[in-house]
């Protein structure tokens, strides 16, 4: 049994592959704000409890024994919903060793396709990416001030068992936008388990980037899915006539092609470098339905 106890604000879907992946057996604690949602995490290996804006007093024990807490939780107007809730109780923790924020590439902006790694200025556009980048240093100043080191993750846009092209060409949502020259970076929920786990480990602070290696048009990923199922692949659709609600317009506002120079540099090897890996191996194995691989995902 691991000496480590994790708490994680906000165990969705990044976090139950997290604790889908605690080979040490470590203690793992997670909230919903949601009573049905709270099944889902004890049969990922997380002890549940919930927290929709106020500190429980059963979270607020599990923070005391809290070796390593991860932040999921999106930022609100009025702030970091966890910040505000629990600030004064994570100040407090006597046995708290890191911390690790879970934030976006959209920190960055817009870059025109160009590359941005970990030193790039952070110029936000949305509403959204404007209330990370200010929740990202929010969590920075307050590992300086406990002197505990701080993991922010930008993570580019998630994927996995589940959550795929493949199971959106099954069920008909898949679609082909055709913007020229507009590329998105991914990644998946393995990658974004093993990097956490990494950084754990090792108590390792910093801005880290977690994206794959392959910057690719949102297209193309569609048409591999579809050669792996043997199916034609939905027909084009140009950006400026497709109808796409306003965030996801949005996304397609920014284009940049996002380095993880620092993950790898901390040591960091990615179980899936590239989309076609990844589909290769949720295919073969059968987890890209149902959302449980049927053989155990190694490497990192």
């Amino acid at each position: 049994m691991s000496e480590k106890q994790i708490f994680i604000f906000g165990a969705g879907y990044s976090g139950k592959a997290f604790a889908r992946a605690n080979e040490e057996k470590a203690t793992v604690f997670g909230t919903s704000r949601s009573p049905e949602k709270l099944e889902s995490l004890k049969q990922a290996g997380i002890a549940p409890l919930l927290f929709d804006g106020a500190l429980t007093p059963e979270a607020g024990k599990a923070l005391e024994n809290t070796t390593h807490l991860i932040v999921s939780v999106a930022p609100e107007e009025a702030g970091d919903p966890v910040l505000n809730a629990a600030r004064l109780a994570i100040t407090a923790m006597p046995a708290l060793r890191w911390i690790g924020y879970l934030s976006t590439v959209g920190v960055y902006g817009d870059y025109g396709g160009g590359w941005v790694d970990e030193t790039a200025a952070c110029r936000p556009v949305s509403k959204r990416s404007v209330m990370r980048a200010d929740a990202e240093q929010d969590w920075l100043e307050l590992g300086r001030e406990i002197g505990k080191p701080v993991a922010i993750l930008r993570l580019s846009g998630i994927y996995g068992p589940g959550r795929n092209a493949l199971v959106n060409l099954e069920n008909g949502t898949a679609r082909r936008l055709i913007k020229p020259d507009q590329v998105f970076n991914r990644i998946h929920c393995a990658d974004i388990a093993g990097a956490l786990w990494h950084l754990v480990d090792g108590n390792t602070g910093g801005i880290f980037n977690v994206t794959d290696d392959e910057p690719a048009p949102p297209q193309d990923v569609v048409t591999y899915a579809a050669s792996l199922m043997g199916v034609e692949p939905p027909p084009e659709i140009p950006f400026e006539t497709a109808q796409l609600s306003p965030m996801a317009r949005s996304f397609y506002g920014e284009n940049k092609r996002v380095a993880n120079t620092a993950i790898k540099a901390v040591g960091y090897r990615f179980r899936f470098p590239d989309y076609r890996q990844a589909f290769d191996r949720m295919w073969a194995d059968g987890s890209w339905r149902d959302g449980e691989p049927r053989s155990p995902i190694k490497g990192g």
